[in-house]
């Protein structure tokens, strides 16, 4: 049996494609397993934040054509990256344990600590407005690129600062540059940060998945998501969910800014199997659609 693992080319995506790659060897170590690896329309264009050029589908468009023409039989990503609908056609297959899902901050090489009025590098608006109420001297710019760039952006002095999802620069080995990891109080996660999701063709039989594939990782996936498409929450939308499981219930935390840039933070808690029912019932009541 042969399986090809489609995955953005980047260093980190790579580390990621692997591990996928590694449980199925891990499984039955005669499947013939290969990587292909591309360049995506959200890698290619670095100049523009993502909301100004169509969101996060422009890290899956491409992979989704793989998938669909039969280039890819599996294709592997940051579940945080991926757009909240996803096509029938092809499905989520798998999701993996979920990493440590905080964010982290990353000096520049040389400085111990936060000058007094710093320029901090953040992808997304959601770290942006969240790192406002908590550095009100601060500057915050955005920066794009995978995480070599950014810590090449970082180092050659364009920023004091920047926050990265810690789950990456942990995959890389890079922890020892992390000098602060944020609360989830601090700095709610972006849905999903942490889990990575196998995505292939409907129908497509995936038992060799068995061991990389994590059920409570699926539950808390299933609610994050539900809770930010309830919201439409994109890249253009400062929208973030955290949960947990403790036995069999799960918790959910959202975090949800209006049109005002009012910022709001609830939680919901009730049976681990109706995650995606509370993430939407959360999501209904922080709106104000449900009393």
């Amino acid at each position: 049996m042969k399986v090809i693992v489609g995955s953005r080319e980047s260093k980190l995506a790579v580390i990621q494609s692997e591990m996928v790659i590694d449980a199925i060897k891990k499984y039955d170590d005669t499947i013939e397993v290969s990587l292909l690896t591309m360049k995506t329309t959200g890698d290619m264009i670095l100049d523009k934040t993502l909301d100004k050029i169509g969101g996060k589908g422009l890290f899956v468009k491409e992979l989704d054509k793989a998938l669909l023409d039969a280039r890819a039989d599996l294709t592997v990503h940051s579940l945080k990256d991926m757009p909240m609908e996803v096509s029938e056609q092809l499905p989520l297959l798998a999701f993996s344990k979920r990493e440590d899902p905080r964010d982290g901050l990353i000096l520049r090489k040389g400085l111990a600590a936060l000058p007094e009025k710093p320029v901090i590098g953040s992808s997304s608006l959601r770290r942006k407005l969240q790192l406002q109420k908590l550095y009100p001297e601060a500057e915050i710019r955005p920066i794009r690129g995978n995480v070599q760039t950014r810590l090449a952006k970082l180092d050659s002095g364009e920023f004091d600062a920047i926050v990265l999802a810690y789950a990456g620069v942990k995959r890389l080995g890079l922890s020892q540059r992390v000098s602060k990891l944020f609360s989830v109080e601090e700095i709610l996660p972006a849905a999903c940060q942490g889990i990575l999701a196998v995505q292939g063709r409907a129908g497509y039989e995936t038992p060799f998945l068995a061991d990389f594939a994590d059920e409570e990782a699926k539950l808390i996936a299933l609610a994050e998501r539900s809770f930010v498409r309830t919201l439409d929450g994109g890249c253009s939308s400062p929208v973030a969910a955290h949960a947990t499981i403790c036995g069999e219930e799960i918790t959910i935390r959202g975090y949800y800014v209006d049109a005002d840039e009012n910022q709001f933070i609830d939680q919901i808690t009730g049976d681990k199997n109706q995650g995606e029912g509370l993430g939407r019932t959360l999501a209904l009541r922080m709106k104000g659609d449900l009393l």
